[in-house]
């Protein structure tokens, strides 16, 4: 039996590209298209703060990020990332994309997307879309109350914050500024997550009219509960941040 010998020279460049390739492949994404756990860090969520800031023309603070501050951050964002529906397999690169803030987005909210792609997508059974709203509905609900508990906490120091700013008998001009920018900031998350909730009941109950309209089943009705406590709960948050602007919410579809 033969063999053929190819020359070291000729299999540097194959191993580079194999190499390159098994390299990619293992940054990508982790198990399921979830961001890699190397790819996090303690600030990942950081950049919150200041899309929100910026999109309403507040200069950020430059004051570094408290524990309570941290972490209203990484609770605020799978609340403000677009609700969706869509199998591993589409998600093999991974699926953290930073999101643009309400304020800064120059058309109307679109409350048929999610219901559109929950539809669409290949299923077993009318019955697996029916589960995938509920369990989306589920998350939103149980991802509530440890947000706003969070959200509570840090209101509250920011309060205790303005107070003590008027007995300090020596702060400069750009320290009151980066305190004033920071309390704004941590408002802003939390009026962005009260208008994320109200846009995620309403695209949830578009999908479950869509569904009710294609395929009536008795699952129907635990999806119309869930989503009837998750509107019930977004609108009597048990803390509200003052907005620094109003605009309505305006919707379409």
């Amino acid at each position: 039996m033969s063999h053929i010998i190819v020359p070291a020279r000729r299999l540097l460049p194959v191993l580079t590209l194999v190499l390159a390739g098994g390299t990619l492949g293992a940054c990508s994404g982790g198990d399921f298209g979830r961001t890699r756990a190397d790819f996090r860090n303690d600030d990942m969520h950081k950049w919150i703060g200041a899309e929100a800031t910026a999109s309403v023309g507040v200069k950020p603070s430059q004051f570094q990020l408290t524990d309570n501050e941290r972490q209203l951050r990484d609770l605020a964002y799978p609340l403000i990332e677009p609700p969706h529906s869509r199998p591993a397999w589409k998600s093999v690169f991974g699926d953290y994309q930073p999101s643009a803030s309400p304020w800064r987005q120059s058309v109307a909210f679109d409350r048929t997307a999610y219901g559109r792609a929950l539809i669409d997508e290949p299923h077993r059974s009318h019955a697996s879309r029916y589960s995938q709203l509920i369990d989306d509905l589920r998350d939103d609900i149980a991802r509530f109350e440890p947000f706003f508990a969070s959200a509570i906490r840090v209101i509250d120091l920011d309060r205790k914050r303005q107070a003590s700013m008027g007995y300090m008998s020596e702060i400069s001009p750009r320290e009151k500024a980066d305190a004033v920018a920071r309390m704004q900031e941590n408002s802003l998350i939390v009026q962005w997550v009260q208008q994320s909730l109200e846009r995620r009941a309403s695209s949830y109950r578009w999908a479950l009219e869509r569904l009710v309209l294609q395929a009536p089943d008795s699952m129907a009705a635990d999806a119309d509960r869930l989503i009837g406590e998750l509107a019930a709960q977004t609108a009597n948050p048990p803390v509200a941040a003052r907005p620094l602007i109003e605009r309505p919410l305006s919707t379409r579809g």
